[in-house]
């Protein structure tokens, strides 16, 4: 397996390491976070949360519209999330609690896209994949940084949520 096809960017978010989870955990908001600019939205039949197995299925747009099915195959609640679909390729994020430069107490999230036990992986190469996804992870990062920013709410460092 070559180590060429597993893309992982991270980056340090000052929010608790389960409130990142639970955007994660919820296929509504990819679309949000999404720095590829192919994801479009959740399927409305998939769950609202997802878990070890979930199958939940996402409007893509890559040139034409499309419609794919994923399936959680990494769930360790709080700390690693990850889906694939028919073609094998492996969308994980990892996330460990850290301080950012300041000390302030935060989560390092690391994204990766794990195509290494994917077949064709020449074709993976040819379609500009491998090129195009250091940046998409770093954007999504970026983005999933900027919506846990603009949704304090979501919770505290120490776990807790804020109430009205």
């Amino acid at each position: 397996m070559k180590a060429r096809y597993l893309v992982s960017r991270s980056r340090y978010i000052a929010a608790a390491p389960g409130a990142i989870f639970d955007v994660l955990a919820a296929p509504a908001l990819h679309s949000v976070i999404d720095g590829s600019g192919t994801v479009k939205g959740a399927q409305p039949r998939g769950p609202r949360r997802l878990y070890l197995g979930a199958r939940f299925g996402m409007q893509m747009n890559m040139r034409v519209n499309y419609k794919i099915l994923n399936r959680v195959c990494e769930f360790d609640e709080g700390n690693r999330i990850a889906w694939r679909h028919f073609y094998g390729h492996v969308w994980r994020y990892l996330l460990e609690p850290s301080s950012g430069p300041d000390g302030t107490a935060g989560t390092l999230v690391t994204e990766q896209w794990d195509a290494r036990r994917v077949r064709g992986k020449s074709l993976l190469r040819l379609a500009g994949y491998l090129r195009r996804h250091p940046a998409n992870l770093e954007q999504t990062l970026a983005k999933l940084d900027a919506y846990m920013a603009a949704h304090p709410d979501l919770g505290n460092v120490d776990g807790s949520t804020k109430r009205d």
